[in-house]
């Protein structure tokens, strides 16, 4: 509010009139002593906390009962959220980004209790980034632009087909897939075929015409450069793509580009980790999910058996599917049909077993994170250190992301193994390692900036990995006839849902 009580942005948290509320906020400057230094002003009814904020006041109005060292912790996330949102602490400015206060607001206090939230957090929860979202986008236009490129060859195949029956003295052929033979007629295939391949021309034509520009926008925008694949397509668009969400989009691809030597029988076989630790040590909750999928290009090997072994020592809940006879997979390890004369389906991913890992017990993480920031005056020193505790894992395009505090510049790294990116616009540190393995398996790095130990929370952990973390693997596949061996190849993905130290 203004220092005459008047309310730019309020939020009520439970019910009031609006009376009561613009009352309230007319008796605030009148009681406020302006010779004495203080942060809260209290009546018969109400307790006001407040903080001076330029020409303006940020006011927290509480009943008298409540924790007023609380109060002040709210008040102080309250007021650190404004400069996120306005360049100025000034009316208009305010005014004009209340909504973005008012969802903000709405994350730091429910139904009138304050939520346990850091502005990090505060910040990715208004922001409602989807990494899903981006990576579902590139495959549609991917698909388009197919689809346009098979368009123009059926139209050029037309054209020729069109010249071709000209020249030996033939009816032109019409399009065949329009599902009418009306539209057979020399004249209208000829205009049809012509309109698509004139209008396609521009695009195609301008291209060579301008061999480099100096500006990067121009090469991405080139509608003559094809890109053919979906690895392509997030590289063209890198820049954007990693300003939001890192590396993940570089994973994506790794983890969707499909093998080169994929057989007839083909296993994918994903496991996907979700991990809370705490930042005193002590693992909060680690639940994993894998699954086997299976996909058969040739119908030759559609009645098959899949040898399973499972080296896994930490009591995995195995599932198969219904189909599958859970019999055979007990007594055997094998995956097979339940009925043998049955074939799998050809041409689809097919889940057959999947696996179930949750625990609390410390000794089954991954990786872990100690993050140790220590006050020194107005600055923190920011010690922290990883360590592979699973040494048969290989981890790939592992970053660490530790939160900053806003508005204090850029941190101060003392020592590093590895590489750091600061991302300023959405204050975070990236700490990048392309590999952690068992010769790489610890590191650490130390770095300096102002704030408080809790600005550094949660730390967040993202890598891909080709090895599983559970030990289960198909070693075998056999016909259900002959029981002779069948070529099959394999691809091993691990990936990150979620891992937080909090």
């Amino acid at each position: 509010c203004t220092k005459a009580g008047k309310a730019i942005v309020s939020r009520q948290f439970v019910e009031m009139t609006r009376t009561r509320i613009e009352g309230l906020l007319a008796a605030f400057p009148k009681l406020m002593n302006t010779g004495k230094q203080h942060t809260f002003v209290e009546t018969e009814s109400v307790r006001y906390v407040y903080q001076p904020m330029e020409k303006l006041y940020m006011v927290l109005i509480t009943t008298k009962n409540s924790n007023i060292l609380e109060d002040l912790e709210t008040l102080r996330l309250f007021s650190r959220v404004i400069p996120e949102y306005c360049r100025a602490l000034e009316e208009n400015e305010i005014s004009e980004h209340c909504f973005d206060l008012i969802f903000a607001f709405d994350e730091i206090v429910a139904l009138g209790y304050r939520e346990n939230v850091n502005l990090a957090q505060i910040r990715t929860f208004t922001e409602m980034d989807s990494h899903e979202e981006k990576v579902f986008r590139a495959v549609r236009e991917t698909q388009e632009r197919e689809a346009k490129a098979e368009m123009r060859r059926k139209a050029k195949e037309l054209q020729q087909a069109r010249r071709d029956a000209e020249r030996h003295g033939k009816k032109a052929p019409g399009f065949g897939g329009f599902g009418s033979s009306a539209v057979s007629g020399g004249t209208t295939a000829a205009m049809i075929t012509e309109t698509i391949i004139e209008t396609e021309k521009p695009k195609v034509a301008p291209a060579p015409a301008r061999p480099s520009g100096p500006s990067k926008a121009l090469k991405l925008g080139a509608k003559g450069k094809e890109v053919d694949n979906f690895v392509d397509k997030l590289k063209s668009e890198g820049e954007n793509i990693m300003a939001s969400v890192g590396k993940r989009s570089a994973e994506a691809a790794k983890v969707l580009t499909p093998p080169v030597n994929m057989e007839s029988v083909h296993m994918k076989i994903e496991e996907k980790i979700s991990l809370t630790c705490g930042r005193d040590g002590g693992l909060q909750n680690m639940e994993l999910h894998g699954m086997i999928m299976l996909h058969i290009s040739d119908e030759k090997f559609a009645r098959i058996r899949l040898h399973v072994e499972n080296e896994d020592k930490r009591g995995v809940q195995l599932q198969t599917h219904p189909n599958v006879d859970k019999k055979l997979f007990t007594t055997e390890s094998q995956i097979g049909l339940k009925n043998p004369e049955k074939s799998f389906p050809i041409n689809s991913d097919v889940g057959v077993l999947k696996w179930r890992l949750q625990t609390t017990e410390e000794s089954f993480i991954p990786l872990t994170i100690n993050c140790w920031p220590s006050e020194s005056g107005n600055t923190c020193d920011v010690n922290i250190e990883y360590e592979l505790q699973e040494e048969s894992l290989e981890l790939n395009d592992v970053i660490i992301t530790i939160p900053l505090p806003s508005g204090v510049g850029a941190p101060v790294i003392g020592e590093i193994d590895g590489e750091y990116r600061h991302d300023s616009r959405r204050n975070l540190l990236e700490w990048c390692l392309p590999v952690i393995d068992a010769k790489n398996k610890s590191g650490s790095l130390e770095f300096s900036i102002a704030g408080q130990p809790n600005d550094f929370f949660p730390v967040q952990v993202a890598f891909v990995s080709k090895r599983n973390y559970c030990n289960i693997q198909v070693t075998k596949v056999t016909q259900v006839d002959g029981n002779s061996p069948v070529r099959f190849s394999t691809e091993t993905t691990f990936l990150v849902d979620k891992y937080e130290i909090l």
